[in-house]
């Protein structure tokens, strides 16, 4: 019976599973379609399609389709995309579900920063760090990223040095924090650390000869980077970003991260662009008729009747009817670029590559073949294991800059030179040198400068899950650069019937050569816990960094011909300067602990022990350490209700930071090779500088406190930051009684300068109904910079640069009363009481020629196949004007209309004394009294695009695209000089630039 009984229940068990797996089978469907994006309906691939509650995964092809099994009565169906909003759709019966997918409003809460070593989550990070993605930088004509973020970061300052191709730029994140600058040092220890995919990139190459053509003969570092080719920039600003960089990170930390793959599908994209650019001025100069009126009265005011032999303008030797506007005949050409870049990227399930090509031209507005060239090869590859446990990332980059230019700018000279000056070249084609009365400015051309630059840059990232949540990583990578530049100066820059332009003899080359290797290995260690309250993130590692210069030059005199010019082993007289090798070793242990407790309280601990071989034996180690808080309140009960608010975080930071950018070897004895000193036939040896073991780092204690706050499901997002930044132990030159043999020797020196100020940023979507998408951002930034103290100062060779309690970049100029009615000379204020204007008793007047406040206003409208958008900056200074560089009016050189406000009887409140065709001994009072330093206040449209993607149906390629570009367009400045951006005067200002532009993927 029982025997019975458990075979009926056999049965019936069977029976019930069937019943079951009938159900379960009968509920089991296959749902299929394609995904979209865009009004050309697209096909999107690597969507992530799932059913909810369910782990029935799949993704879209390259063609959008996707298959899915569901099961349940009327399921819901995800679709994920990181780029694209997340759509969830009820299946009501379909089998098939076609959809399109909108770009996604991304707000604080989803947008990840790069923090150097580690990545973290916006709405989590306790620092501050800037951010400029791909869609902001990519496809604008210019050859340096910088020139693209110019007015879209809150708190960094950038400014062009020079409208030539290839020179360089002045950055500052927060203000200048050390008192060493190119004035007063061969090292600017203001300049930020850059870091190319997690190598730290050297300082700028040692150019010895292109001071007279790129101000400062500065070459930025990020030249050597194809604009295109960079995915993201992220600054990072304040103590808790950049402690973990130790002894590099005072001045900031610009960290470069270029594209890679992502595609799962073959792409190759194809983008060309061809601009024109011309000169920006504000500078109008007078007309022949007002510059002959101008020489006249200056010679009747020194009572000369009968005009010299020389004043060839006046005296008859020129046309006076004869009127050229120079500055547009000298540098009002019109230069032309050109970039071109193929890419082709793809992968699959673990692996993802991209290879980049590009070419870039842009020659000059001085006319001529003068060209500068850059070509890149970049490269990506990144894999992961199966199981994800395993992930690399190799990058490479290869690229040459090639620069050829005119070896001195001409642009003060374009605005000096008389309106009625003779043509420029003979009949016959040649330089016009007009009876040897004409010194032609285009004999400059025949002088070259120019510079190749070779850079292989190289990173490697990779990391293994050793157990889980424990992750070993490696860091490495290396850069190799070479840099060669040749100066000629032949001797037909010269008339040739004076001597110096008579032959080849007194030809001149100049050729400097540096090489440079460096690579870093940067093993780590990284854990993270998380529980149900609390989150723990902890990481340690070490850096080993190694990098040697090499250096020489020589300089050639005198050449059978210029055909051999460049061949200095053909020169006559050949000199060979120091072959000089530097080695920089850096060795350093950090780490990083983070703690969050409820998801919306956070503490976060940075800290590195850093060593260096730029530093004197008792202080080659410094400890640098930051703690930063955050509080996520929105997630407090009192603020949880609040359905405008979306997001809101109260942020802090302090600790501090430091800088070994001081050069090799300043703490030893050195000697240099003198040829002036030989005893016996042997070469003597000169001590050029003194030992001080003590010499160390600079230091930077940095303290903010922000709040960042989310609107109307993150539409509209708000920062305000408030910072504070005290530089101690300067490097300065400590002054020495003149017995020693040396004026100063370089030590530390308790001086403290402070950087404090206000930073706002507003980013908004005021707009995004259907096929209309509208985004703005806004910042400005507030900072002040004071010096707090500097021991010794009044009786210290900074005396005449530097006041406790004002900026460091502050002027010390004459006080310009005015012209004295009796005499109808300039009048300047003898503040000591001697009888006597001289420095540095009267120039007493502190002119601070610091940013007073920055920023800049962003837009970018989408309209179906249409975008456009366009960026305002806009910049609160006072700076040097052109009265700093003026020549004597009346003399023989033209000047702008100001000058014809020249004092009289007729005219008592003229701003210049009488005309004079002579020496004017108050003149260079003048020039640096406080008529020099006026308002250099602008607001510039900085970029304008407008695009088009043409609708494709049926067609081969996945895109095309066409945009123009407009680069600097227009400038709104009461300025008086030829631009308000710039670092030295009498250069050449950035250009204003139109490009039209093609896009193509396949």
């Amino acid at each position: 019976m029982k025997k019975s009984y458990s075979k009926i229940g056999s049965i019936g068990i069977v029976f019930l599973l069937t019943a079951l797996c009938s159900n379960a089978k009968a509920q089991t469907k296959t749902v299929t379609g394609t995904v979209t994006v865009g009004e050309n309906q697209t096909p999107l691939s690597g969507v992530n399609v799932s059913q909810e509650g369910s782990d029935q995964v799949t993704q879209t092809n390259s063609k959008g389709f996707y298959i899915l099994q569901i099961n349940g009565e009327n399921p819901i169906i995800i679709f994920r995309h990181p780029e694209y909003a997340e759509k969830r759709i009820t299946v009501n019966g379909k089998a098939v579900i076609n959809l399109s997918l909108d770009q996604k409003v991304q707000g604080i809460e989803e947008v990840v920063v790069n923090a150097g070593y580690y990545n973290v989550k916006e709405k989590e990070s306790t620092g501050s760090i800037a951010k400029v993605s791909a869609k902001d930088i990519e496809n604008q004509p210019v050859t340096n990223v910088l020139s693209s973020v110019q007015g879209r970061l809150a708190g960094v300052t950038i400014t062009q040095n020079s409208g030539v191709p290839g020179g360089g730029y002045d950055i500052q994140i927060r203000g200048r924090n050390s008192l060493r600058n190119k004035d007063n040092s061969t090292i600017d220890g203001n300049q930020p650390l850059y870091v190319i995919d997690g190598v730290p990139m050297g300082g700028e190459m040692t150019s010895l000869y292109s001071t007279v053509i790129l101000p400062g003969r500065s070459l930025n570092p990020l030249n050597s980077i194809n604009p295109n080719d960079i995915e993201k920039i992220e600054i990072l600003k304040d103590a808790d970003a950049t402690a973990i960089y130790g002894s590099r990170g005072a001045n900031g930390v610009v960290l470069v991260t270029t594209k890679r793959g992502k595609s799962k599908r073959l792409n190759l994209n194809f983008n060309t662009s061809y601009g024109l650019s011309t000169v920006i001025s504000n500078l109008n100069l007078i007309n022949t008729s007002e510059y002959l009126s101008m020489r006249k009265k200056a010679f009747e005011n020194d009572g000369i009747s009968t005009y010299p032999a020389t004043a060839y303008d006046i005296n008859g030797t020129w046309n006076q009817d004869r009127y050229t506007n120079w500055p547009d005949k000298l540098v009002g050409n019109t230069a032309a670029l050109s970039n071109t870049q193929l890419s082709l990227n793809g992968g699959g399930e673990t692996t993802n590559f991209l290879l980049s090509l590009s070419n870039n031209e842009q020659t000059t507005v001085f006319g001529e073949d003068f060209k500068y060239k850059s070509k890149n090869i970049s490269s990506h590859i990144s894999h992961r294991s199966a199981d994800n446990k395993f992930q690399m990332n190799i990058a490479n980059s290869f690229s040459i800059q090639k620069n050829n230019v005119i070896r001195t700018d001409i642009t003060r000279q374009a605005y000096n030179l008389v309106p009625n000056a003779p043509e420029l070249y003979n009949s016959e084609g040649g330089l016009n040198w007009q009876n040897n009365t004409f010194a032609n400015p285009v004999a400059a051309y025949n002088s070259t400068y120019t510079n190749e630059n070779k850079q292989f840059l190289n990173s490697i990232t990779t990391q293994y899950e050793v157990y889980k949540n424990l992750l070993l990583k490696l860091n490495g990578g290396f850069n190799y650069q070479t840099f060669e530049e040749l100066s000629l100066q032949p001797n037909t820059i010269y008339n040739p019937a004076y001597a110096a332009g008579q032959s080849s003899a007194t030809s001149t080359a100049s050729k400097n050569n540096q090489d440079r290797f460096s690579f870093i290995i940067e093993p780590q260690i990284n854990w993270n816990y998380q529980s149900e309250h609390h989150k723990i993130d902890a990481l340690a590692g070490g850096t080993f960094q190694r990098e040697t210069n090499e250096q020489g030059s020589i300089v050639g005199v005198g050449f059978e011909s210029n055909a051999f010019i460049t061949n200095i082993g053909a020169a006559r007289t050949k000199t060979v300067s120091d072959q000089i090798t530097n080695e920089y070793r850096y060795a350093a242990f950090f780490g990083r602990l983070n703690y969050q407790y409820l998801n919306k309280y956070i503490i976060n601990l940075t800290g590195r022990r850093d060593g260096s071989s730029r530093f004197g034996p008792n202080k080659k180690f410094a400890n640098f350490a930051a703690v930063g808080g955050a509080w996520l309140f929105k997630k407090e009960k009192f603020a949880e209700n609040l359905e405008w608010l979306s997001f809101g975080k109260l942020r802090g930071s302090y600790g501090t930071a430091g800088s070994d950018n001081i050069g090799d070897y300043q703490y030893l004895d050195t000697y240099t090779v003198s040829s002036s000193y030989i005893y016996n036939s042997v070469t003597g040896l000169i001590p050029s500088r003194l030992y001080n073991g003590n010499y160390s780092w600079e230091k930077t204690k940095k303290l903010e406190v922000a709040l960042e706050l989310g609107l109307f499901k993150d539409h509209i997002n708000i920062t305000t930051a408030w910072y504070r930044n005290l530089s101690s132990n300067q490097l300065v030159g400590y002054q020495l009684p003149s017995i020693t043999g040396f004026t100063s020797v370089l030590a530390n020196l308790d001086a403290t300068v402070e950087n404090k100020g206000w930073e706002f940023e507003l980013a908004a979507q005021p707009l995004k109904t259907g096929s209309l998408k509208w985004d703005t951002n806004f910042n400005i930034s507030f900072p002040t910079n004071k010096l707090v103290s500097f021991p010794g100062l009044e009786g210290s060779t900074y005396a005449n640069q530097f006041i406790i309690g004002q900026s460091t970049s502050i002027i010390k100029l004459y006080q310009l009363e005015g012209i004295d009615p009796k005499t109808g000379k300039y009048s300047f204020t003898d503040f000591n009481g001697d009888g006597k204007i001289s420095s540095p008793e009267d120039n007493k007047v502190a002119q601070d020629i610091s940013v007073k406040f920055f920023g800049g206003w962003s837009n970018s409208f989408r309209y179906k196949n249409w975008d456009v958008s366009f960026l305002f900056q806009f910049v609160k200074q006072k700076n040097r004007n052109y009265n700093s560089i003026i020549t004597v009016p009346g003399s023989m050189n033209n000047q702008p209309v100001e000058v014809l406000d020249v004092w009289s009887t007729d005219n008592p409140t003229g701003t210049y004394m009488p005309y004079t065709s002579g020496v004017n001994t108050l003149h260079t009072f003048f020039q640096n009294s406080t008529a020099s330093v006026s308002d250099a206040s602008f607001i510039r449209l900085k970029n304008v695009q407008l695009g088009y993607q043409i609708p494709l149906k049926n067609s081969v390629f996945r895109n095309v695209k066409i945009y123009i570009q407009g680069q600097n367009l227009l400038t709104v400045t009461k300025y008086f000089g030829v631009d308000p951006e710039f670092l030295a005067l009498g250069y050449l200002p950035p250009l204003k630039t139109y490009s039209f532009g093609l896009q193509f993927n396949l």
